[in-house]
């Protein structure tokens, strides 16, 4: 499908998933407003290279500034009129939330409200927000699938993103805006964010150190290649939600709804074991890991496994990138980046 030109907000540009999806809608042709404060979560300076190549590009301007200034984000609503919103912008991170929980209310919860708010006033045709696989919390019905109840988030970052989900919801029912959320599973690749598994693992046996491994290893992910990611979210442009006329009050369907809202997972349809993971890293990188073996941690779960029927029926997704490629390409970038 050939899409139209349009002109595109992406919020949290300068981070992982932002940079690609930005990266990507150039090359489409479109027109893109990158977002992001640039906060030191993580390495800065990782986030200032990705810039650096984004604004390399025709067609893109980047805003340095919060989601949480109501102000500044209306002002630029005002001036830029935009087609379309891809907010990407959160304080990510399960375990950081255990530790800093009121990083997660001004980003996640009062930053989305000015997304909401935003969209509400000056409307645009899709907005599409970042939810998390999180949010499956304590269920263990495999595999996950929005159409179920998802009411026991196990840290407070999962309680954000559902939070997330509600307001959106809250928004379509007011004010029609067409929201669509995208839980994600596991996601990683160049230019990955440096407290995800993968880059951990991979930095710590090329300089010879130990890597926790949670819950002695035993334990799935549906690691998702950033390039599927990308193509999915991109995919579901074109088709921002409508009302679900066979949405039923009585037997109330998390997914859809009377109002113009959907829940979409976008992941690899395929777990994978944790210490088959490091085995890959192993044979790549021609090192062993010294692994140290710890007990489940708070907030963590066992396993996550991504239904993406409903994502593959709307727009023909389908991922395409096994772990021992997905794990190549991103040791082979981290090599090149990292190399003095």
């Amino acid at each position: 499908m050939t899409l139209p030109k349009y002109k595109i907000l992406v919020t949290g540009a300068g981070g992982f998933i932002g940079f690609h999806v930005s990266m990507r809608l150039l090359h489409d042709g479109h027109e893109v407003v990158g977002l992001d404060n640039m906060n030191d979560y993580y390495d800065v300076g990782l986030k200032r290279s990705r810039q650096a190549i984004l604004l390399k590009q025709p067609h893109f301007r980047f805003v340095e500034q919060s989601l949480e200034k109501k102000s500044g984000l209306d002002e630029l609503f005002r001036q830029e009129r935009f087609d379309v919103v891809v907010n990407l912008a959160a304080q990510a991170g399960v375990r950081y939330s255990l530790t800093n929980p009121y990083a997660y209310l001004d980003s996640n919860l009062a930053g989305f409200l000015t997304i909401l708010e935003a969209c509400r006033n000056f409307p645009v045709r899709h907005l599409i927000y970042a939810s998390s696989s999180s949010v499956y919390g304590a269920n263990s019905s495999m595999p996950f699938s929005t159409h179920d109840n998802v009411d026991h988030p196990l840290a407070l970052y999962a309680a954000s993103k559902k939070s997330n989900e509600l307001m959106a919801h809250a928004y379509a029912n007011l004010f029609s805006v067409p929201s669509t959320g995208l839980r994600f599973f596991t996601v990683y690749g160049p230019y990955g964010r440096p407290d995800m598994a993968v880059f951990i693992f991979t930095k710590a046996i090329l300089a010879g150190q130990p890597i926790d491994v949670y819950n002695y290893g035993n334990m799935k992910r549906d690691f998702t290649y950033i390039d599927d990611i990308v193509d999915g979210l991109v995919r579901l442009i074109p088709h921002p939600p409508v009302a679900n006329p066979a949405w039923d009050r009585r037997k109330p369907d998390p997914a859809t709804s009377f109002a113009p809202y959907q829940l979409f997972n976008i992941g690899n349809n395929k777990p994978v074991q944790l210490l088959h993971v490091i085995e890959t890293l192993e044979a790549k990188l021609g090192k062993k890991a010294t692994k140290n073996f710890l007990p489940l941690q708070d907030g963590d779960v066992v396993e996550t496994f991504a239904n993406i029927d409903d994502l593959t029926r709307v727009t023909g997704f389908t991922p395409s990138t096994p772990i021992e490629t997905g794990i190549e390409r991103f040791v082979d970038w981290y090599l090149n980046y990292y190399r003095n």
